[in-house]
């Protein structure tokens, strides 16, 4: 099992920035890949960004370049930085966790983009 605790969000402004993190632990040993989804109201969730242990990253064309996703392998860390934030960024930001056989969530974290 793993387990995943997500910190950092919160109310922005647009053109604004946040910097999620999401912490990992259990057997963090078998996780291949990390990366974060959203959830707007009303809609589905959707990927974000992701990245592997060897720093193979992949965004959603809808925040190529705004967001950057890093992971710190040492720490079992994922970052996700988030730059010139839109209303329409606004959601519930995921946490997630790959290894073989499952993907694995963290509970959540609100991003707000309004004035």
């Amino acid at each position: 099992q793993v387990q995943l605790v997500e910190s950092g969000g919160g109310l922005v402004q647009p053109g604004g920035s946040l910097r999620l993190s999401c912490a990992a632990s259990g057997n963090i040993f078998s996780i291949n890949a990390m990366g974060w989804y959203r959830q707007a109201p009303g809609k589905q969730r959707e990927s974000v960004a992701s990245i592997t242990r060897g720093f193979s990253e992949e965004y959603a064309d809808s925040v190529t370049g705004r967001f950057t996703v890093s992971i710190d392998n040492n720490r079992n860390k994922v970052y996700l930085q988030m730059n010139s934030l839109k209303p329409e960024d606004t959601a519930v930001y995921y946490c997630t966790a790959w290894d073989s056989e499952r993907n694995y969530w963290g509970q959540g974290t609100q991003v707000t983009v309004s004035t």
